[in-house]
């Protein structure tokens, strides 16, 4: 299932649930519907924020959050398998960009609705 991230501060970011759920459940709020108002932007991004920090420093950490993590097929290197793994704050971006503007702008973040 898609959810649509929505702000009047920036572009739409849509996000397979499965890998929006690590970021809600970090921010405690439901995947189902919720909103992220402009006074809870900035917890909101210092959250994320360190998260992304410390799957940099533990990328060991990050492979286990990822249910889609590429496995090394019949023929290819540990590195190119490794390098094929989209991590946390490749999946957090998008996001972590529409906070940052919507911290910027005052605006909320809502999705399901």
């Amino acid at each position: 299932m898609l959810i649509a991230f929505k702000s009047k501060s920036s572009p739409e970011v849509l996000m397979y649930q499965e890998h929006a759920q690590r970021i809600l459940d970090l921010l405690h709020k439901n995947p189902k519907r919720g909103v992220i108002t402009a006074a809870e932007a900035a917890e909101a991004l210092s959250i994320l924020e360190h998260e992304v920090a410390e799957t940099k420093l533990h990328p060991e950490t990050d492979v286990e959050h990822d249910i889609h993590a590429h496995e090394q097929e019949e023929g290819e290197t540990k590195e190119h398998a490794q390098a094929q793994r989209v991590g946390f704050s490749a999946r957090a971006y998008p996001l972590l960009e529409m906070l940052r503007t919507a911290k910027a702008e005052n605006e909320h973040i809502i999705w399901g609705i």
